[in-house]
């Protein structure tokens, strides 16, 4: 066990130091989101999905700096990577709109400044309707029109188009709904 220790001291040096950095990231990120959602008064299950984004992320980001770490050559790597990413790339050309919901989901959480209960009215010639916003998903907004009818809203859209406050929903709580 010894030469071991002695032979890869560096290597097990910098794992140590990149996971120790990992965990307090992923500790400070994770208050920080909590603390932005708590603050903007967003639903739970909206910040847990967020910080299961910033969680996978950092664990790319970690098993990257612990291929660099322990020297694994690039290029056997690199062919693995390549066609992983390959097989990936053709599984996300066919869903490309589903990550840029997701990506936009993100944006949102940070800066929509509209919740749950608020009437919205969405600058679309083929959404001239104002409705209830009834629930935030990752991938869409549920509106309810004043007839009833549920609308699907794709978040990408709601960062492409103007959307007016009609009337701020008051007295509701963290993630409740707004009986729609």
């Amino acid at each position: 066990m010894e030469p071991f220790l002695q032979t890869y001291q560096n290597e097990l040096l910098a794992s140590i130091l990149s996971l120790v950095v990992f965990f307090l990231l992923r500790f400070l990120l994770v208050k920080t989101i909590r603390k932005i959602g708590r603050i903007s008064d967003i639903s739970h299950v909206r910040t847990g999905l967020v910080i299961r984004y910033v969680s996978f992320a950092l664990v790319v980001i970690l098993l990257s700096v612990l291929i660099l770490a322990w020297g694994i050559n690039i290029r056997e790597i690199g062919l693995i990577v390549s066609s992983v990413f390959a097989v990936i790339g053709v599984a996300l050309f066919a869903t490309w709109s589903i990550l840029s919901n997701v990506t936009a989901g993100i944006i949102l959480f940070f800066y929509f400044p509209y919740k749950i209960g608020d009437r919205i009215r969405i600058q679309d010639k083929d959404f001239p309707d104002e409705a209830v916003i009834a629930d935030i998903q990752a991938f869409t907004f549920h509106l309810v029109k004043d007839d009833g009818e549920l609308l699907t809203y794709p978040n990408n859209l709601l960062l492409q188009k103007g959307v007016v406050l009609v009337k701020k929903q008051v007295g509701l709580t963290n993630g409740s709904k707004s009986g729609v």
